[in-house]
């Protein structure tokens, strides 16, 4: 570049001749004029691309082998490599791999799609799920949990919670809190075509929703949009965030005691984050949200319960199978079918409209629940079975009621373990804290029998009457109201 302004300042600025300037800088005349016709090197310019005549006559062979690869399963598809050797196989090709290769990459770059930037209005949300692995304290292996993402294009806010798999259950308790979290409900949220949401494709864009899913709009009357099969470009700003919001908060892998203590640092994190601002954003993600807010919908007063409604079959071991796991019901509902209301936490077994039983939800398999107070019906009738019988083979209660079972069966050796499983049934009814403490107290009195263990305890809850304060009620100090005089009842016992 020195040579070249050297040489245009000679003879533009200090007058040299052109042939003095050919002879002093030994270049040709034709270099010369080019020189003097651009300010820099111009570089050098092809008129017409070079021609190939090796590869030219099989160039439409490997873009027909191309074209088919692009129905073929992803790890089946030609490489350049194996069309080179088909070209030189099966068509006689004479040529080398490089020319092959360049044609394939040339091929593949004119085919690559194009995406149109695309514009985001406020109150605009888009959902997806990413996975990551959680370290959780009581369990020797990580596991593999699913993250829940709702990202606020216009604002750039991103939200994130954690659950133990997607389903429907996570779905909506995901909606749930980020609705919260963002103090409004989005007019638009754009989804992929998961089954959580979509019970069937009925064309382009028509889709056929699920019952929850539309329980879930009709609470908070959102919009939806769900992309093409197979284009999640048309959410792309969730797509990036998923990976965001993984490496960001959830690097290095989190070891904590439950996902609710892991959900509560990723609000955290939420949080903080609102404090950065976005590439081409005139301000923080912070005042950006509280600028879109006035095109959110309102959140309904009423909270919306994030939950599965399904029916089961209670087996003959009064065992209700849901989602891979076995949970107890009362006995008295064997054989019958229950309604199950599934959430993120717990699992309750309805029949016609009682509640009847309730567990924490695992989210484990093949595991089985007992609650031994559904068995005690049943145990009363078969005493024999209670030192065998699964229930209650695990279950912790105080010493007192060793102490009482041991008293009941010396006392009566043939009913004793029946009137012990009577007095437990008082727990259908009663807290075991209130139950241990009667029972204490039967034994410090030496009472042992069923029934006045019931009656303490039936006692002890009840309230007191309280007395009438006359202070502050000086309109009721005026009344004066007679003694009854009771010995005129005698008259009854006379006979008259």
């Amino acid at each position: 570049m020195e040579f070249w302004t050297e040489v245009r300042r000679q003879v533009l600025v200090e007058g040299l001749s052109k042939r003095a300037a050919v002879k002093r800088f030994d270049i040709s005349w034709h270099t010369l004029e080019k020189i003097l016709k651009h300010a820099e090197p111009p570089g050098y310019r092809q008129k017409q691309a070079r021609r190939k005549p090796k590869i030219e006559s099989f160039l439409p062979v490997i873009a027909e082998i191309l074209k088919a690869d692009q129905k073929a399963p992803r790890k089946q598809r030609h490489s350049a490599k194996r069309i080179f050797e088909r070209l030189r196989d099966e068509h006689g090709f004479t040529g080398g791999f490089t020319i092959v290769k360049d044609a394939v990459r040339s091929w593949r770059q004119s085919q690559k799609e194009v995406f149109l930037p695309l514009t985001h209005r406020p109150g605009e949300a888009q959902v997806d799920y990413g996975f990551a692995k959680v370290q959780i304290r009581s369990q020797a292996e990580p596991i593999q949990v699913a993250i829940f993402v709702m990202t606020l294009p216009y604002s750039g806010v991103v939200f994130c919670q954690v659950f133990h798999r997607e389903c429907t259950e996570s779905f909506q308790e995901g909606h749930r809190r980020a609705f919260e979290f963002f103090g409004g409900v989005p007019w638009r949220i754009s989804y992929d075509n998961n089954r959580v949401a979509i019970a069937k494709i009925l064309g382009s864009r028509e889709r056929k929703l699920t019952r929850e899913f539309l329980r879930l709009q009709s609470h908070y009357l959102f919009a939806e949009h769900f992309c093409l099969v197979r284009r999640p470009n048309e959410k792309g700003h969730v797509e990036r965030l998923v990976d965001y919001a993984r490496g960001n908060f959830l690097v290095p892998v989190p070891v904590v005691d439950s996902l609710e203590e892991l959900n509560q640092q990723l609000l955290v994190q939420c949080h903080a984050d609102q404090e950065n601002q976005s590439r081409g954003k005139s301000a923080n993600k912070r005042l950006l949200l509280e600028e879109e807010r006035s095109a959110f919908l309102a959140l309904p007063a009423r909270a919306f319960e994030a939950r599965r409604i399904t029916q089961a079959a209670v087996s003959s071991q009064s065992l209700v199978r849901f989602d891979r796991n076995s949970y107890s019901v009362p006995t008295k509902y064997a054989h019958r079918k229950v309604t199950v209301v599934a959430t993120v936490d717990e699992v309750r077994f309805v029949f016609s409209d009682s509640l009847v039983a309730r567990h924490p939800r695992c989210w484990e398999k093949e595991q089985f629940f007992y609650e031994p107070i559904h068995y005690l019906s049943l145990l009363e009738r078969k005493p024999g079975g209670f030192d065998f019988a699964k229930p209650v083979d695990q279950w912790q209660l105080a010493k007192c009621f060793g102490v009482l079972r041991r008293r009941l069966e010396a006392a009566d050796e043939k009913h004793g373990t029946r009137l012990y499983i009577g007095v437990l049934r008082l727990l259908e009814r009663h807290s075991r804290s209130q139950l241990t403490d009667a029972i204490e107290y039967a034994l410090d009195i030496d009472v042992i029998d069923p029934d006045s263990i019931r009656v303490i305890l039936e006692h002890r809850q009840d309230q007191p009457t309280e007395l009438l304060s006359l202070d502050g009620r000086p309109q009721l100090k005026t009344f004066n109201v007679e003694t009854t005089d009771v010995s005129a009842y005698a008259a009854l016992l006379s006979g008259r």
